[in-house]
């Protein structure tokens, strides 16, 4: 299986599978569009907004100190 990057058009690399349906299985991995799994995964802002939430307050609490 060899890639390309599709920005700049040049070559990314190649890698050798055991058997060609392996490598085919990779491949649809690799061509799938992000999009297909929106809504189904949360976003990052999710994952790391309660952290940002809290070092802000900490922040705002040792101006204060």
């Amino acid at each position: 299986m060899t890639w390309a990057c599709e920005r700049c058009g040049e070559g990314g690399g190649s890698k050798t599978y055991p058997t060609a349906d392996e490598a085919a299985l990779y491949a649809r991995a690799f061509d799938r569009e992000d999009r297909e799994d929106l809504g189904r995964r949360a976003p990052l802002i999710a994952g790391i907004g309660p952290r940002l939430v809290r070092i802000a307050r900490q922040r705002r609490a040792r101006r204060r100190a």
